[in-house]
């Protein structure tokens, strides 16, 4: 592993044009661009170099919850409460083709490594696998009985790994369409899932306050970390595989070192739940999105080495984190609407919450956990009501048949 650089990660870059929460983001192959998605049903394409203008992107009719750009960056597709999928190319025109993709919200895309097929999860329940150019459905993943929030490519395109409101992360194989194995030590529902760039980990978030990383081979739990106070909503691994950053709605992200099994930096910007983060291609950079309606790049200045011949190395076991690391407060510039054009951060006093503030926005954060555990059983309940209602209806057709006129 490379050592470690002194500097600590730096807030590079605040970018202001979504006007509800930031749900997804993710970079170009090049990090020359950064694309997010929002709410406000809109999609943004940011470009890194300063000063430059931003594309805002229209065509989902609600909340865009998911964002990936192709592996060459010619493409970029997202997912809606819309129910559908969108293939744009990212410059200026903001072209995209549109098809309906599921029976109700997508909440994941996710390009294979050479581009040919697109995995999308969504709130029916399925996992479904497309090509990408023909924008052709191939084949659906069933197994899972609630909400499926999340489901990637392994780096060889070999295996799919989703995730659940079932509370499991399932792993699939793809040719054989068959679940290898259900992953079900999460206490709560599952909201984000990936491999670790040597394919051999999986790491998982939930609403447990958790992120967990398992061994694809052996189907082990490898490391356990329970560091947020309130649900993890994403996580993103480095690129060399040291290192994993999380987004929790403890409005904080947190840096942990997967080689020493360690937290290494709390960083402090959003002002709310940090809903989405990811590190660029190279490593260089991560961003973060939250329901501040903030998108944010920091840099991360640690390992910043060249990762083109170097392999991925998986994460030793540890059976839990300890150890106090470093808090960061990186405070959020001030909240001037730029339109478009990329803001600078400004060096500012650290802003300190008052401790009433704090709790009571845990608090609700709490109550919108319970509202959408709710929510998911009335919607268990409504699936079983329809399937008896339909049984029934079956049987008084069956009746019908059998009494004579």
């Amino acid at each position: 592993m490379a050592a470690h650089s002194q500097e600590d990660p730096s807030l590079e870059r605040h970018f202001k044009g979504h006007r509800d929460a930031v749900t997804c983001v993710d970079f170009s192959l090049n990090t020359k661009h950064l694309a997010s998605g929002s709410m406000d049903s809109t999609l943004m394409i940011w470009h890194m170099k300063p000063q430059s203008r931003a594309y805002r992107f229209t065509g989902h009719k609600d909340a865009v919850t998911c964002v990936n750009f192709s592996p060459s960056g010619h493409l970029l597709a997202s997912g809606s409460r819309d129910k559908t999928v969108r293939i744009w190319v990212p410059n200026v025109k903001g072209e995209s083709t549109v098809f309906r993709a599921h029976t109700a919200t997508v909440r994941s895309v996710h390009f294979c490594s050479d581009g040919q097929l697109l995995v999308t999860a969504s709130d029916d329940k399925t996992v479904k696998v497309w090509s990408t150019h023909r924008q052709r459905f191939l084949f659906s993943l069933t197994q899972h009985i609630n909400w499926v929030r999340c489901a990637k490519f392994s780096p060889d395109g070999r295996l799919i790994v989703s995730a659940s409101d079932d509370k499991t992360v399932k792993l699939w194989d793809k040719t054989s369409r068959e679940c290898v194995h259900s992953y079900c030590e999460h206490g709560g529902f599952v909201t984000y899932v990936d491999f670790h760039p040597s394919g051999t980990c999986i790491a998982a978030a939930g609403m447990d306050n958790t992120v967990k990383v398992w061994d694809t081979r052996t189907h082990r739990l490898v490391q356990h970390y329970q560091l947020h106070s309130a649900a993890v909503n994403a996580l993103s691994f480095h690129p060399s595989g040291n290192y994993l950053i999380t987004a929790s709605s403890d409005s904080t992200l947190k840096i942990l070192d997967l080689m020493e099994g360690r937290l290494l930096y709390t960083l402090h910007g959003h002002q709310g739940p940090a809903t989405t983060v990811a590190f660029s291609r190279t490593g260089e950079y991560f961003a973060s999105g939250g329901s501040d309606e903030q998108v944010m790049v920091w840099k991360s200045n640690f390992d910043t080495v060249d990762y083109g011949d170097m392999k991925a190395r998986r994460p030793p076991p540890q059976a839990s984190s300890a150890g106090t690391p470093p808090e960061m407060d990186l405070p959020v510039p001030p909240g001037r609407d730029r339109s478009l054009e990329s803001v600078h951060s400004d060096a500012q006093e650290p802003i300190s919450m008052p401790q009433t503030l704090t709790s009571t926005l845990e608090h609700i954060v709490g109550q919108l956990d319970v509202l959408t555990q709710t929510v998911s059983i009335l919607e268990q309940r409504l699936t079983l009501t329809e399937d008896r209602l339909k049984q029934c209806l079956e049987n008084q057709q069956l009746i019908m048949q059998r009494t004579p006129p």
